[in-house]
């Protein structure tokens, strides 16, 4: 429920500090005074587009901040879930605007975003102008209001599951189908690609392999001749001067000292270590210098894997065999997954349907839930629109089948006739404006108890209705008031504005800075005053002020 609002330098509201009760209340005020100004900082607080333009003129910023009491409502869930302080006895929501355009929303002094201020704000007020009479025209609208009589939530959601899982599964099968035609029109190419590296005997590090392998072949005079100069070197028993023969001889002279000088043991043993290791490597000088031969054509093999090595990495982009193994498994498996794309394709398939069906299972029970929801709308909608002067009212919902959809298969529209010889048409088209607005305030009310929306506004929805008929939906507005709710009618008829139990009046006054809009709370007397200007205007008469005693059963 609003306990409090304050406005401070919102277009011609310089400041303005009003509360408010349960029940039923009312707001009157000339046309021109300010109440659309009042409303409109209301729908800013509530996470309406911000713009500067509102600013009241010289100011450099303005602040709307409402409190409310949840204590009824049973909301901290979302309080938790948005990690937001919770008092349920004075829930406050603020929000600035500055002239820079920066806007900021604030919720119990914790600063929130648009949408979650929205979203609380959606839970607290309902605001009915004028133009929400269009909904009338919106399909989604009439659904949404059999849905809440239905008291289907758990059902819509069990739905809405079964319907993504449905549309999940088909853009499985969809996507699939695409790759499969995909594949098969590349099928050929993909084949000639595997083949072609398949025969190429890739494996890894086969590149470095063969690029050394050419490198040696390519310079076999140049390594033999070397190879056979170091064995000269290190191996020729002719050669009194070779390398061996000289270690050989070293180590005999340091043994023959060994009896005068003992430290030459030592020395001789490291020098046959070093033969031995000599004597090692030159048997290998050898062997490699005997075992390797200039072979033209294996080298032109070799040059030819890798020109095909090169030309593969060229044609794959990538640098390496390894790539090119890890493509050709890739092409393997896509030829695999084709091979079996039918089986694949089938079960998918299946399973799309199997989804479909629990859909359209979910889908039926919602259609006989809204069916026999529809029925009760009926009833009591002709119940409350014949005592508001339309005693030959038939009212039906059409529920028709469509296809599957996000809220289920079912097309509604609501049909309506205020005389018996006139059939029964979309409502839209064929009710005044006074009978929609007697067709809105019937299915708010009946709603609303479903809702359980603590706060509810009506700007001006006595639009086009007078007298008794305006008296009868000051009742509803009023028994709406008493379901622990508050009802706000914004009216400019007098009938209405006398069953408020709180009477507000907004005015314009002149200031040395200026035109503003102010709201006061009526006491009796300047209550008594106001509906008989209502009545009859500027001149009040006797008439009027007894006129609107009477009215106010005072």
């Amino acid at each position: 429920m609003l306990k409090q609002l304050y406005i401070k330098n919102f277009t011609l509201i310089d400041t303005l500090d009003i509360h408010f009760y349960s029940g039923f209340s009312v707001i009157t005020g000339e046309t021109g005074a300010g109440k659309s100004i009042i409303l409109g900082a209301i729908n800013l607080l509530l996470g309406q587009r911000a713009d500067i333009k509102n600013i009241k003129t010289g100011c450099k910023k303005c602040s709307i901040e409402a409190h409310f009491d949840l204590s009824r409502y049973h909301m901290e869930d979302f309080f938790i879930e948005k990690d937001i302080d919770y008092d349920p006895d004075d829930c406050i929501l603020r929000r600035e605007l500055s002239i820079t355009g920066k806007s900021r929303a604030f919720i119990n002094d914790t600063p929130v975003s648009l949408i979650t201020i929205k979203a609380l704000g959606q839970q607290l007020i309902d605001i009915h102008s004028q133009h929400q009479n269009l909904l009338l025209n919106e399909e989604d609208f009439q659904l949404n209001v059999v849905d809440i009589i239905a008291n289907n939530k758990k059902l819509i959601l069990e739905y809405s599951e079964e319907f993504k899982s449905y549309l999940e599964a088909k853009k499985t099968v969809a996507k699939v189908k695409a790759q499969i035609e995909e594949s098969k029109r590349n099928e050929d190419f993909l084949r000639f690609q595997f083949k072609e590296l398949s025969d190429a005997n890739l494996k890894e590090n086969l590149q470095n392999e063969l690029e050394q392998e050419s490198e040696k072949l390519s310079h076999v005079e140049e390594i033999k001749s070397t190879l056979f100069e170091v064995d000269s070197i290190l191996n020729a028993d002719t050669n009194e001067t070779s390398v061996l023969n000289k270690l050989k001889n070293a180590s005999r002279s340091l043994i023959n000292i060994t009896n005068v000088f003992t430290e030459a043991n030592e020395l001789a043993s490291r020098l046959d270590s070093c033969y031995i290791e000599m004597k090692d490597i030159a048997q290998e000088v050898n062997s490699y210098a005997e075992d390797i031969d200039f072979d033209p054509q294996r080298l032109e093999n070799i040059n030819r894997q890798l020109d095909k090595i090169y030309t593969l990495e060229q044609k794959h982009h990538v640098a390496t065999v390894e790539d090119l193994i890890n493509i050709k498994n890739q092409i393997e498996a896509q030829l695999e997954h084709l091979n079996n794309s039918d089986t694949e394709l089938a079960e998918l398939e299946k399973e799309e349907n199997i989804r479909l069906d629990k859909c359209k299972e979910k889908a039926s029970q919602l259609t006989k839930i809204r069916q026999a929801a529809a029925q009760r709308v009926e009833k009591e909608m002709r119940e409350r629109l014949i005592p508001l002067g339309i005693p030959n009212v038939r009212f039906h919902i059409n529920i028709q089948q469509k296809p599957l959809s996000c809220n289920g298969c079912d097309r509604v529209a609501f049909l309506f006739s205020a005389n018996t010889s006139t059939p029964m048409q979309p409502i839209s088209q064929v009710a005044s404006g006074g009978e929609i607005a007697r067709v809105m305030l019937s299915l708010k009310a009946m709603i609303s108890g479903a809702v359980k929306l603590p706060t509810i506004i009506f700007d001006e929805i006595d639009t086009g209705v007078s007298g008794k008929i305006a008296e009868k939906m000051a009742d509803i507005m009023q028994e709406m008031g008493k379901s622990k709710r508050q009802v706000i009618s914004i009216t400019h008829l007098p009938q209405i504005a006398a069953k408020g139990s709180v009477h507000y009046k907004v005015y314009k006054q002149e200031t040395p800075e200026g035109t503003v809009s102010q709201m006061i709370e009526l006491d009796t007397q300047q209550r008594i005053h106001e509906i008989a200007q209502m009545l009859s205007g500027s001149e009040i008469s006797e008439a009027a002020i007894n006129n609107a005693r009477e009215l106010l059963n005072i």
